[in-house]
């Protein structure tokens, strides 16, 4: 099934760092807590960022790693910030070395004009920290001077941070190439030559491993073939697990003969550090019960038979906490600026009346009042009419600059998962009805689309009030879709609550008054069925997934019937 996506965005580079140079400023002029820790961060993100995009144009250019003069002068930058995010972790939030200046623009000479920043996947939505890799690294065991290597992307600054907490040289970052499963790693002679060094001993970064290992393999790999033994080489990955099922022989052997120490999200920040840091905003903590993986249903459900399907190994850590009798959901939402941004949408969605109140943010997780005793709204019923001011109030209150899946890549992947689900007649019949989507594709007109549209997440509060939950991230999640134009919340309204001709009039309708736009009859007419699809193949690779949660795996199972029913009568129709 196809499901995941990538996500980059093209920026240059000269205002991207104009624009940071100016947020250290601010970060300096802050005072010490977790709030400035939490700015820094975000900067020592953006700045690996940068780095990132620069390294991957010189590759790009010169087919080798190792040569950017550009990347050279703003590594010691990275890691001299990443010092500094060091020493204010483990000084309790208290200590800030002086930030390095960055160097004077338009130097480095050969900053390329524009880059592609890559979204840090580990970062946004898997809880990885810099500072767990910093401990994890001073669990290991050298038998020489370290020398750092970091995997591009997010290895970019996980190794400055590394390098760091090691006093290691500032590192180097490469990026595997090749087949996903057999990759391979170029260097220029220079760098090549300059990287090995008998009596050093290599720490090579990343998050993963994913299906193969193949990109820590490549390096390892790379180095051996130099005369660096293994026993000299150590991998900082962002899990304990092995590699998946496409990893090699060598790759499986190598991998367990290694270091590979891992300071878990538990472990880095457990509950009751998480509460100190949630008190700076709401006063003492007296209980905090973890309803991840799930657990939250138990809040909202009598009983488990109703219970929607998830995937426990997708969903992000979450807290409910009670301080001075009232309750709060301590969710994460992402290391870095992608959790501030969270932070302004829930700011804006609450002043409309659309989301609980949001009290702040604490690097990476955001705090959120819980909705005592809420039920999830089951029927339609008047939240048609809630939806429809929702979701138009998003399309007017939330442009966006963020990408999504064009036509032509929501059309490869319904047709694709729809034949997969349903057979190649029903794929057939798809691409039959949408033979111009060059004509579609021009008048899509993108906004920061909601993208859950499931029952459960509207919630109903003892008062009466209406709520809508999870409502600041998904047009930005770790999957194809992204931000889409208003026409796929509606495909996925109709989808999800089914209700009838009438009333899906009526929504429709109200939701054109509230956006102050039309939406376009063709465009719902495509996205419909593409929004199924994707639901349906989420349902299933969830579902293949799960087969250590028999319970989980059957509502996931269940799932992937009700899509691919509604999918059936759309094309039957």
């Amino acid at each position: 099934m196809i499901v995941y996506g990538d996500r980059a965005e093209t920026v240059r580079p000269r205002d991207r760092l104009a624009e940071l140079a100016r947020a250290l400023d601010a970060v300096a002029a802050m005072a010490a807590g977790i709030a400035r820790h939490g700015a820094l961060a975000a900067c020592f993100v953006t700045l690996g960022q940068i780095v990132q995009g620069v390294a991957d144009a010189d590759l790009e250019r010169s087919g080798a790693d190792g040569g950017s003069a550009a990347e050279a002068a703003l590594m010691p930058v990275l890691a001299a910030t990443a010092g500094a995010l060091l020493a204010s972790w483990e000084s309790g939030f208290q200590a800030l070395p002086p930030l390095p200046p960055l160097p004077p623009l338009p130097c480095p000479e050969d900053l390329p004009e524009t880059i592609a920043l890559r979204l840090p996947e580990g970062y946004a939505f898997y809880g990885v920290y810099p500072e767990g890799y910093a401990a994890a690294a001073r669990k290991l065991r050298l038998a020489g001077a370290p020398r750092v290597i970091g995997i591009r992307s997010i290895g970019t600054g996980l190794a400055a941070i590394v390098a760091a907490a090691l006093e290691a040289p500032p590192p180097l970052t490469v990026r595997p190439i090749g087949h996903p499963f057999d990759r391979t790693i170029a260097l220029t002679p220079a760098a090549d030559a300059a990287l090995i060094d008998p009596s050093a001993h290599y720490i090579v970064v990343d998050e993963g491993p994913g299906l193969s290992g193949s990109s820590f393999a490549a390096v390892a790999a790379f180095l051996e073939e130099r005369g660096v033994s293994a026993g000299r080489i150590a991998f900082l990955p962002s899990h304990a697990g092995a590699p998946g099922a496409q990893a090699s022989e060598r790759t499986r052997d190598r991998w367990a003969a290694a270091q590979r120490p891992v300071v878990a999200l538990e472990e880095l920040i457990p509950p009751e550090r998480l509460a100190e840091w949630v008190a700076a905003l709401v006063g003492p903590v007296d209980t905090v019960e973890d309803i991840s993986g799930g657990s939250w249903r138990a809040l909202a459900y009598p009983g488990e038979r109703d219970w929607p399907a998830i995937n426990p190994m997708q969903e992000k850590r979450k807290f409910l906490m009670q301080a001075g009798g009232e309750r709060w959901l301590v969710k994460f939402s992402g290391v870095g600026s992608v959790s501030l941004d969270k932070l302004h949408r829930a700011r804006l969605l609450h002043a409309a009346g659309f989301v609980p109140e949001v009290r702040g943010a604490v690097h990476g997780f955001l705090v959120q009042r819980w909705i005592d005793a809420a039920s999830v709204y089951r029927a339609a019923g008047d939240v048609v009419d809630f939806a429809a001011r929702y979701l138009g109030a998003r399309a007017r209150l939330l442009p966006t600059a963020g990408s999504g899946a064009s036509v032509e890549e929501l059309f490869d992947m319904a047709h694709f998962n729809i034949g997969q689900a349903l057979g190649g007649a029903a794929a057939a019949a798809f691409a039959r009805r949408h033979p111009d989507r060059t004509a579609l594709a021009a008048r899509v007109r993108t906004v920061a689309t909601d993208n859950r549209c499931d029952p459960h997440e509207w919630l109903r509060s003892p008062d009466g009030r209406l709520w809508k939950a999870d409502a600041l991230d998904h047009d930005a999640a770790h999957d194809l879709v992204g931000a889409q134009d208003l026409a796929w919340d509606a495909a996925g309204f109709l989808a999800e609550f089914d209700p009838g001709r009438d009333r899906a009039t009526r929504f429709l309708a109200d939701l054109e008054a509230a956006a102050g736009r039309a939406i376009d009859p063709g465009l719902l007419a495509f996205l419909q069925p593409c929004y199924l699809a994707f639901r349906l193949g989420a349902a299933q690779m969830s579902a293949d997934s799960l087969g250590g949660w028999p319970q989980e795996q059957a509502r996931n199972r269940a799932a992937v019937a009700r899509y691919a029913a509604g999918i059936a009568d759309l094309l039957g129709g």
